[in-house]
């Protein structure tokens, strides 16, 4: 049974996860005959929004404390996570991954990856153990990583600045996977798309079974 851990940014789509690819995505490594723990760093949110209304709060929250919400309470902290424990490593996307596990919502190609989270990759990526992102998400491996290729769909802006920091942007429609021609870095992009949850759910399997397929 492959071992996955899947690192959450918060809870909700514009403040953190996005809710239907996290579970999609959890789902997706049971299906698949893999099980998963998931993480979060214990940060405090860049901010709160209001998901009825699409407008900022001045409520504070905490990530770890925010994405326990998805996990049902069954999370670690990020800054616990031991490479050597699992075989492959997930990031589902939301607006989390640009505002919080990054800054890349706010600075682009410039934009700083909490350290935690870059600690992780780096370890899985020394280790030869496979990583992969949903949706928006894809923009942190193009930050810590040089020279690889990634999707976050077909968006213009988006997918220049990925180049910008050094990453090959391949255009994807849904449910497409691109692999990384030298390491086991695999992305796809989901609600970067307009997508419906079925193509969301296709996208997390198909990127799960990728990765498993490459253990």
């Amino acid at each position: 049974m492959k071992k996955f851990a899947v690192v959450l940014s918060g809870c909700g789509v514009y403040d953190g996860t996005e809710i239907h690819e996290a579970v999609l995505t959890l789902l997706a490594i049971v299906k698949n005959g893999g099980s998963y723990q998931i993480f979060a760093p214990d940060i405090e949110q860049h901010h709160v929004m209001n998901h009825f209304t699409g407008k900022e709060t001045q409520e504070k929250r905490n990530v770890l404390v925010e994405s326990a919400r998805i996990a049902r309470g069954k999370i670690l902290a990020l800054s616990s996570f031991d490479a050597a424990a699992f075989d492959a490593l997930i990031f589902p996307g939301g607006f989390g991954c640009a505002k919080n596990l990054s800054s890349f919502a706010f600075k682009g190609s410039d934009c700083t990856v909490n350290m935690d989270v870059e600690k992780a990759v780096r370890a899985m990526v020394t280790a030869d153990k496979p990583i992969g992102a949903l949706c928006i998400a894809p923009v942190i491996f193009a930050k810590i990583l040089s020279d690889i290729d990634i999707t976050i769909g077909n968006d213009l802006q988006t997918a220049l600045k990925t180049e910008k920091m050094g990453a090959h942007h391949h255009n994807t429609q849904h449910a497409e996977v691109i692999k990384d021609k030298k390491l086991k870095v695999f992305t796809t992009p989901c609600y970067m798309l307009d997508a419906n949850i079925a193509q969301i759910a296709e996208g997390a399997d198909n990127i799960v079974k990728a990765m498993i397929m490459s253990l």
